[in-house]
């Protein structure tokens, strides 16, 4: 099937516009804001806990969102996130976008925004969002390049079809997200009144000394188990990194809002985690962000490689889910020597860094408690990598009319 092509800049139903700058004296409370982490979480972008930045009326009414906005990368330090389209759906309260975006709204009358994020998600959306990528050190796209790309026009109602067949897997992947909300709100509240309230089974019996329970201790996390730290080829050689058939190497932007990591963005060849020395973790270990975005968790459901950023702690089962829960309610600000914790935190303050330590008792009853929870969250996460992976198959067959619903 042949499609129509036409500008980009035809859909439109007003001019693209870049985002908000505002110094950091207006920052921390207002209107959420879109920002670049959020843009590379995130398909669909609404709901979510944002940034908050103070802005006019005036400034509200010019950078605000809507449903529907087209929101797209105008920089990144790698190539690939240069251009990243995401959509603004469930919108749950005013908001704005930063300046390194760009917002595309499109005129509803002739097309469907929700067929236009998956096209520019698909093959022919990307191969024409990389034609415009520059820039050496920082990658870039501009808004003025972007309104003159070619892009298809089926009629109205094959977008909506088409739109409305994909956003069933993203529905069912919603779900499962939900579910796992749930289920780690509930393994996270038995953690909390366990080791934080100190309502662990046989606690009318413990001796408290200095707060915490005789039998228990405080140790340096290298003292707990094996820690090593990721590694990132060099990006000026492009062959270390592969689409498909490699070893799955973990980023920041991979562990959002996953207990389980079952996919990445990218991998390494064979040859690079060999050439470069890279470390490939086993399935079960525990990777904590410490740059940039500090203090983000997840467990490796395969053989993974990861970049600088995170470090690996490997652990056995009995252990996985306290550390786990440990980890994802410490506060890294006490390991800080500054203001800014993100320049402050080194993969020698994180291997040092305190571990509670309850009675092997405990740690083993918290085990038998929380599996379950922890199995079914695995479970859903499962399926959201089978329901992702069914719809990227049939994305470029359908963005190309090679198949219809």
């Amino acid at each position: 099937m042949s499609w129509k092509k036409v500008k980009f800049k035809d859909l439109y139903e007003e001019d693209s516009k870049n985002g908000i700058y505002k110094s950091s004296k207006f920052h921390g409370y207002g209107t959420k804001i879109v920002n670049m982490g959020e843009l590379f979480s995130y398909g669909f972008i609404g709901n979510q806990e944002m940034r908050r930045i103070v802005v006019s009326d005036k400034e509200r009414q010019a950078f605000g969102l809507k449903e529907g906005d087209l929101l797209f990368a105008r920089r990144s330090l790698v190539e690939s996130g240069a251009g990243k389209c995401s959509i603004v759906r469930n919108l749950s309260e005013p908001s704005v976008f930063e300046s390194s975006l760009i917002r595309v709204r499109l005129n509803e009358k002739i097309c469907n925004p929700l067929f236009y994020y998956y096209w520019f998600r698909s093959h022919s959306g990307k191969e024409q969002i990389s034609s415009l990528v520059n820039g050496v050190n920082v990658k870039g796209i501009k808004s003025s390049s972007l309104k003159e790309i070619d892009v298809v026009l089926p009629d109205m109602s094959t977008q909506n079809t088409i739109s409305n067949f994909l956003i069933l897997f993203d529905n069912l992947i919603e779900n499962n997200q939900k579910q796992i909300k749930l289920l780690e709100e509930a393994a996270q509240r038995i953690y909390k009144e366990w080791f934080v309230d100190l309502r662990f089974p046989g606690h009318e019996n413990t001796e408290i000394e200095n707060g915490m329970p005789n039998t228990w201790k405080t140790i340096q996390a290298m003292e707990l188990c094996k820690i090593t730290i990721g590694k990132t080829p060099p990006r000026s050689e492009s062959y270390w990194f592969t689409d498909k058939g490699g070893i799955p190497w973990v980023s920041i932007s991979d562990m959002n809002d996953a207990v389980f990591l079952f996919n990445t963005k990218e991998q390494l060849t064979g040859e690079a985690i060999k050439r470069n020395s890279v470390k490939v973790v086993p399935r079960g270990t525990i990777l904590l962000s410490f740059k940039l975005t500090v203090g983000r968790v997840a467990i490796a459901e395969k053989k993974m490689a990861t970049n600088e950023a995170i470090a690996h702690f490997y652990v056995d089962d009995t252990i996985r889910e306290y550390l786990f829960c440990y980890l994802s309610n410490f506060n890294f600000d006490v390991l800080g020597s500054t203001s800014s914790i993100s320049k402050a935190i080194n993969s020698k303050i994180v291997k040092s860094m305190p571990i509670v330590l309850p009675d092997n008792e405990t740690l083993t009853k918290f085990h038998d408690k929380v599996k379950s929870l922890f199995l079914k969250i695995e479970n859903c996460q499962k399926n959201i990598y089978m329901l992702s992976e069914a719809r990227d198959r049939l994305l470029p067959k359908l963005m190309s009319g090679e198949i219809e619903v």
